[in-house]
């Protein structure tokens, strides 16, 4: 799923964040850029991420603002583009498919957002989004809409890939 999400990115420069030698090799081998973050928990890894990120890109690259950060999840299995997403002053946002988690988002960096990853994440970081005074976007794409976060989840994707119980069969 990782490396469809990789793919979906496109032309987009990609930063794996990780804290895990395995992640990182994965991640270089699949061309992408590592961010090591060690953080427990993903709040403040992508809270991490994002400050490191706004460290090393300050203003936008004409000067006039922040740059843009978009954040999609591994666990995307029909990712297709990541294309488009991001607004100057805008706040973007794929729910997932149940309206209740957030799969993707884009967001100027430089505004203080505070990330709340977990159950209810679509309405906290709306609620984010208008509390830093940024534009909302919220966009349906049905195929960033559905993630895997439960067995059922891995079910429903239809995939043909080992299930990670199997795995450890293996």
């Amino acid at each position: 799923m990782a490396a469809q999400v990789v793919k979906a990115a496109g032309s987009l420069a990609v930063r794996v964040v990780c804290d895990n030698d395995e992640v990182a090799d994965w991640a270089c081998s699949a061309g992408a850029e590592v961010l090591w973050i060690e953080a427990k928990g993903l709040n403040p890894a992508v809270t991490a991420a994002v400050g490191a990120l706004e460290a090393e890109t300050g203003p936008g690259a004409d000067g006039a603002g922040p740059g843009h950060v978009l954040i999609a999840h591994a666990d995307l299995p029909h990712a297709e583009t990541l294309a488009g997403l991001a607004e100057a002053g805008t706040v973007t946002i794929v729910p997932d498919r149940h309206l209740d988690g957030t799969n993707v988002m884009a967001l100027p960096l430089g505004t203080g957002f505070e990330f709340h990853y977990g159950p209810g994440s679509f309405a906290a970081h709306c609620e984010e989004a208008l509390r830093c005074g940024l534009d909302l976007r919220v966009r349906r794409v049905p195929a960033l809409e559905f993630d895997v976060d439960t067995p059922d989840d891995f079910d429903a994707a239809g995939l043909d890939l080992p299930r990670p119980s199997d795995a450890s069969e293996s």
